[in-house]
Formats: structure tokens, C-alpha cells, sequence
């Protein structure tokens, strides 16, 4: 019988990043966050990938999980200066500023435990219970700990584990039908929308030295903001 979601806080701080990059996507994190906070929001993730060329994502949030244009356009204006100033890419990238998005990733304690009754991919960098990848659905937090009812546990295996947050490597949302409905039902009712709009997407403002702004062949949404700056 599948255990009863429960949603219980850690001890921590539950809005403190425990799911945090590495290499070169952590020192643009370390410059951004500051920036993104004294604009009220939060840093949800930053990645830092091998599309045209260098993409640098940065997804960011108010503390109540919305996000729209206007708010990518003002986060990505106030953490441009700081990577420019201090170049932590040192190649030419396009930077791009968006919602985390429905299938979003879960970097905080109150993430987990928001979400609690949704489906979610955990991957850890230790082995726990005799793995190192999860899928299953979230049952909070308790303690350090993630709960997780897993729907892919062999027969020899304990359905119901507790992932130490502290071994979380990376987790995120699955999309599910049951996902976009309680996003959009909490829309309707005039709640806090657990999804952020799609396709919010910010550009650096033009004239940057290093980005290129968000890929040119990317979607166009009605309410994405694209620019495209070239290096000089």
C-alpha cells in the first residue's frame, strides 16, 4: 500500500539551495544570485551548455514560484553587467534568463516538500538503497531527508526510500497530466501558479561584450523576449 503524502519541513533552512552547480555554471551562480535577489527574486539553476556554441541558462523565480517576461527582462539586465565584468565563460555565449517551467528542477528543501504527490526524477552523486537514480513520487521532506514512493522499485526492492538532500546531484519535475492540471487549477482559483509562464524567456541587453543572447532558431512564444547581441 503506497504510503500517505506527508509533507514535513526539514530542520534547515527549507528555501536555502541544496541542489547547487559545479565548474564553470557555479562561479556564474556565485555572480548572479546576489543581483537576482536584491530584484526580490531567487536562483532557481544555472546551466551552462554546448548549444550554438556557449548557452548559459540562468532560471530564476519570486519566492512564491511565479515569473513573466517583465521579470526575465530585469534579471537578465542586472546580471549582465556582472558577467561582463567578471568574464567567469571567457568564450562568447548567449545568455538566457527563463522560468523554471513546469517540469521544473527541485534545488530546494521547499520544493520537495511543495510538490509533495507529484511524480519526480532524482539523480544522486553517492548510492543510496543501492542506487544512484530515482523515479517515483515525492512525499516531502523529513529531517535531511527526501521522500520518495519509487514506481520503478524491483520486487526485491524497498518501494518507499529517504534520499539524504545532501546526495542530490540533480532532481527535477516529471510532466505529467496530473502535473499541468494542478498548475493550471491553482491559476484559475487565484493561487500563487505552481507553473511559471512558458517561455519566458530574457536576452542580455545589446551591446555585451560576451553574450550572443538566446539561440536564433529557438521558439518564439507571445510572450518571449528574444535579443541577439554579437561579441564585438
Amino acid at each position: 500500500m503506497t504510503a500517505p503524502t506527508k509533507t514535513v519541513q526539514p530542520t534547515e533552512d527549507p528555501d536555502r539551495r541544496v541542489v547547487t552547480e559545479s565548474g564553470v555554471a557555479a562561479r556564474v551562480a556565485a555572480i548572479v544570485e546576489p543581483a537576482i535577489l536584491d530584484l526580490g527574486y531567487r536562483l532557481v539553476r544555472v546551466r551552462v551548455s554546448g548549444q550554438n556554441g556557449c548557452t548559459v541558462q540562468i532560471m530564476a523565480e519570486r519566492p512564491d514560484g511565479t515569473m513573466n517576461v517583465e521579470g526575465c527582462e530585469a534579471v537578465s539586465q542586472a546580471v549582465s553587467p556582472a558577467l561582463d565584468v567578471e568574464d567567469p565563460v571567457q568564450v562568447a555565449y548567449h545568455l538566457e534568463v527563463s522560468s523554471p517551467g513546469i517540469d521544473r528542477p527541485l534545488v530546494r528543501p521547499s520544493d520537495f516538500a511543495r510538490w509533495a504527490g507529484h511524480l519526480a526524477k532524482i539523480d544522486t552523486d553517492q548510492i543510496v538503497a543501492g542506487r544512484k537514480r530515482f523515479r517515483g513520487v515525492l512525499r516531502g521532506v523529513e529531517g535531511g531527508d527526501v521522500l520518495l514512493t519509487r514506481d520503478d522499485a524491483r520486487s526485491d526492492e524497498d518501494r518507499d526510500v529517504a534520499i539524504p538532500l545532501a546526495r542530490i546531484g540533480e532532481a527535477r519535475l516529471v510532466l505529467t497530466d496530473a502535473l499541468v492540471t494542478e498548475s493550471l487549477r491553482r491559476g484559475k482559483a487565484g493561487l500563487p501558479p505552481e507553473m511559471p509562464p512558458a517561455d519566458g524567456v530574457a536576452a542580455a541587453p545589446k551591446g555585451r561584450r560576451k553574450s550572443l543572447g538566446p539561440r536564433p532558431d529557438k521558439a518564439r512564444g507571445p510572450d518571449s523576449h528574444e535579443a541577439r547581441t554579437e561579441e564585438e
